[in-house]
C-alpha cells in the first residue's frame, strides 16, 4: 500500500521536556523504529510537525539582539524541514531502511485573503503557566490560547492549497523512495498575478497539507501519528473514553480542541471523504496496530461496514468504543 504518515512535532519533543538536540534525535529514532517495519512492506511518504521546534527558533530569533527584524515564519519552517528531515532520514537507514530516502524541502501554497491570517489558531512553541505567557505575548506582541493546562503561542494557519514540489515527490514515489516531504506543513508561499511566490507569516497545519499529500498522491492510507493513543471522546475530563471508529458523518457532532484534535479529525474526514479510503489517529509508538487496525482511531466512510459487516450510519452508529 501506498501511507502518507504524518508525525506530530510533540511526539518528537514531548509536553514539558527541555528542546536538546539530543532529546528530540532520540525521539526520532524510536519514531524511525516504529516505521522502519511499515516501510519493509508499504510505501511511505512522512509528514512531520514542528510546532514545537518553529516556536523556538523564533522566540530565539526575538532575543537576538543582532537581528535587525526576526527571521519571518516561512524560513524558520524551511530551517525546522531541514533539520528533522535529516535526523528522519540518518534514522530511517539506520533503522534498517534499504530502499532510496529522500527528505525534501517544501513549499505549500497557501491564500494570501485566508480569513486564517487575522484569526490565529496554530500552537507553536513551548506551554506557560498563564502569567508568563501573558507577559511573553505584551512584550513579543503575541496572541496566547489555552492547550490542556498550558498556554502556548498561536500563529495563523492558513488552508493548504497545493504543494509547489508535487511533481518531484511523484517522481521520486515512482522510483520507490520514501519521501520525507511537507515538513511542518510546509514553507507558506503565496503567488501573485504573475506567478511569483513569496513567503507567507504562517505556519501550515501539518495534518492539512499530509491530507492534501494523500489525495494527491493516491495513497490508500492515512496516518496521523501522534502523543495519544487514540481520539478521545471527552478529552482532559476522568470520563475520557478512547473512540475506536469513527464513520464519516459521525464525528461532527463530537467536539474536538480546535487547536490539537480538531485539525487531525478534520484531515482525515477530507481524506476520507474525498478518496473512500480509511484514515487513522494513533500513537507513533503503536503505528504498525495502528495500521491494521489494532490501536488508534479509525475513521471511515458513513457506509463503512464494521467488524460485524454491518453498516454503520448516522451519528448515533458512528462512534464505537
Amino acid at each position: 500500500m501506498r501511507i502518507v504518515v504524518a508525525i506530530g512535532g510533540n511526539a518528537l519533543l514531548r509536553r514539558g521536556e527541555r528542546p536538546d538536540a539530543t532529546v528530540q534525535v532520540d525521539h526520532i529514532r524510536a519514531a524511525a523504529q516504529a516505521l522502519a517495519p511499515l516501510a519493509l512492506h508499504h510505501q511511505l511518504i512522512i509528514c512531520h510537525g514542528n510546532g514545537p521546534q518553529v516556536g523556538m527558533l523564533s522566540l530565539e530569533s526575538e532575543n537576538d539582539r543582532e537581528l535587525t527584524h526576526p527571521y519571518p515564519f516561512d524560513a524558520l519552517v524551511a530551517q525546522t524541514q531541514g533539520m528533522i528531515g535529516y535526523w528522519l532520514a540518518q534514522s530511517l537507514r539506520n533503522a534498517g531502511v534499504t530502499k532510496p530516502v529522500m527528505s525534501l524541502v517544501t513549499q505549500t501554497l497557501v491564500d494570501a485573503s485566508d480569513p486564517a491570517f487575522a484569526a490565529p489558531t496554530k500552537f507553536v512553541g513551548p506551554g506557560y503557566p498563564h502569567g508568563q505567557a501573558q507577559r511573553l505575548a505584551d512584550r513579543h506582541g503575541w496572541t496566547i490560547a489555552v492547550d490542556g493546562d498550558r498556554w502556548r503561542r498561536v500563529v495563523a494557519s492558513p488552508e493548504p492549497l497545493r504543494i509547489v514540489e508535487q511533481e518531484s515527490i511523484d517522481r521520486l514515489l515512482d522510483h520507490e523512495a520514501l519521501v520525507i516531504c511537507g515538513g511542518g506543513g510546509g514553507i507558506p508561499v503565496t503567488e501573485d498575478g504573475a506567478g511569483q511566490l513569496q513567503g507567507a507569516e504562517a505556519v501550515v497545519d501539518k495534518d492539512a497539507t499530509a491530507a492534501l499529500l494523500a489525495v494527491a498522491v493516491k495513497a490508500d492510507r492515512l496516518l496521523i501519528l501522534t502523543d495519544v493513543p487514540a481520539v478521545m471522546e471527552g478529552f482532559g475530563t476522568p470520563e475520557a473514553t478512547p473512540l475506536r471508529r469513527l464513520a464519516l458523518d459521525g464525528w461532527e457532532a463530537l467536539h474536538f480542541p480546535a487547536g490539537s484534535m480538531g485539525p487531525k479529525i478534520a484531515a482525515c474526514a477530507h481524506f476520507v471523504g474525498t478518496t473512500g479510503r480509511p484514515a487513522a489517529i494513533g500513537s507513533l509508538d503503536d503505528a504498525a496496530a495502528v495500521l491494521a487496525g489494532g490501536a488508534g482511531t479509525v475513521i471511515v466512510p458513513s457506509d463503512a461496514p464494521d467488524a460485524s459487516g454491518r453498516i454503520t450510519a448516522g451519528t448515533t452508529a458512528a462512534i464505537q468504543r
